[in-house]
């Protein structure tokens, strides 16, 4: 079986740089390296696929890459089994799992992912769908996809947009914090990354760690949230596979 080739962002925008503009180094290592020449985009999280197609290519092709969009391709499936690396961008979460859901894309993107090991791309809800389940997503149940268990490139929930509690703020309404440990209150849950905006989470194989501009906390049942900062090594996370 290849390596899975992963790099989850938390959010494509960030404060003081263009559109992935704080990934566009690790974006292109990991793209140039495996001898990407097209982009496979899948755009479900939003509505205006031809819109948001427009957007995705800007960068990608100032860096020497094609973007085709799986919302453009007569055969969902076989996109996804010739493509050399995905990019899911985000949006609503629960519309783009609903989305893939309906299109038989799950199984699919894990086989070309884990088996075949091209580059697996994403922010925000593409990171959400990346992971174990989308139960730690931030985003409004605006669809109802059959499952919340998503692709499980990762044994592990991500948290992305990660905010800290404001002490100065008179808003008294729940904390991220306290909303990831209602979740890890339930049997079935598991371990949460909170990814802050320009974190980013880089998996290759067995090895996991935190790239970016911005630390995570990290939330495991039973325990106190930890602090992580960047370049750390979290391929103990992935152990659960």
């Amino acid at each position: 079986m290849a390596k899975r080739q992963l790099l989850l962002l938390s959010s494509s925008r960030v404060h003081g740089f263009d559109f992935l503009e704080y990934a566009a180094q690790d974006i292109n290592d990991l793209l140039a390296k495996n001898n990407v020449s097209t982009v496979l985009f899948i755009p479900y999280a939003l509505t205006n696929h031809d819109k948001y197609l427009q957007m995705v290519q800007q960068p990608f092709q100032k860096w020497g890459f094609k973007v085709e969009s799986i919302h453009n391709l007569e055969e969902p499936v076989e996109a996804i089994q010739r493509s050399e690396a995905i990019f899911v961008g985000g949006g609503n979460t629960f519309r783009l799992l609903k989305a893939l859901y309906d299109n038989n894309l799950i199984q699919p993107i894990r086989n070309r992912v884990l088996k075949h090991g091209i580059p697996y791309i994403s922010a925000s809800a593409g990171t959400n769908v990346a992971t174990r389940s989308i139960n730690t997503t931030n985003d409004m149940p605006i669809v109802y996809p059959s499952s919340f268990e998503a692709l499980k490139l990762i044994p592990f929930n991500i948290n992305p947009h990660y905010l800290d509690a404001d002490l100065n703020s008179k808003h008294k309404g729940e904390t991220r914090q306290q909303r990831i440990e209602e979740y890890l209150e339930e049997d079935d849950s598991s371990t949460v990354l909170g990814l802050r905006e320009g974190g980013t989470l880089y998996v290759e194989g067995s090895n996991a760690f935190l790239k970016g501009i911005s630390g995570a906390r990290l939330f495991v049942k039973g325990k106190e949230p930890l602090e992580i900062q960047l370049n750390s090594d979290l391929s103990q996370l992935l152990k659960e596979d």
